[in-house]
């Protein structure tokens, strides 16, 4: 069954089945050239115009916590707001995502955030965690790919370790279209360094953890 976005972008709703399961299963789901077509397109054309001021270093932690640590991820980001069509179309891709998840998964997803990340030659991003067990923030995290042509000797590649003992990891190519979901504190992963310049959209879900007056997730 396919319904449709803003500007005709299709919902495969077989891909959120699939994905489901996988998560149901294993808690990660890898679902090559998955991203509908015209919005991976549409992202991908909105990435390469953007300046390179609108990039930021990407750091550690979040508001007065944040930290660059070039040592741990040499990355930059650009937070996706919706005020691009293109980003508009992703937000309500991932929001028809995080319903299905919700409906059949009883996950409790509240809110999403994601950024473009951009890697350049030999840039990376050391094995971590995407969220610390029992915080209860990030539950669910979600990457596409924006990389046409992308070759195994290009590297970048994608590690997700299926435990904190698992030194071999299970590895993707960041080819352009896949969409990668997994449980935010169950998979150590890590981005190895690539050969040319690597595109991404790292997104996460969140549950609502406000209590009384502390808002979370922040607004």
């Amino acid at each position: 069954m396919t319904a449709l976005l803003a500007d005709d972008i299709p919902v495969d709703t077989s891909l959120f089945t699939r994905i489901a399961d996988d998560i149901y299963s294993q808690g990660y789901s890898v679902q090559e050239y998955a991203l509908p077509e015209a919005l991976a397109n549409a992202l991908f054309l909105q990435n390469n115009a953007m300046s390179e001021a609108e990039f930021q270093a990407a750091g550690i932690g979040r508001s007065t916590d944040f930290q660059e640590n070039s040592f741990v991820r040499r990355d930059e980001i650009c937070w996706i707001d919706g005020s691009s069509a293109a980003g508009a179309d992703w937000l309500s891709w991932t929001a028809q995502l995080k319903q299905f998840l919700n409906r059949n998964l009883m996950l409790g997803l509240y809110s999403f955030e994601s950024h473009f990340a951009v890697y350049q030659p030999g840039a990376f991003y050391k094995r971590h965690l995407d969220a610390f067990k029992g915080q209860a923030n990030r539950v669910l995290s979600l990457v596409t790919y924006l990389n046409p042509d992308w070759q195994e000797a290009d590297g970048g590649q994608l590690v997700i370790y299926t435990s904190e003992e698992d030194k071999t990891g299970i590895r993707v190519l960041p080819k352009f279209g896949t969409v990668v979901v997994f449980l935010s504190e169950e998979f150590p992963h890590e981005v190895l360094p690539a050969t040319r310049s690597r595109s991404s959209i790292a997104g996460w879900y969140r549950v609502n953890g406000t209590i009384g007056d502390v808002i979370d997730p922040p607004q």
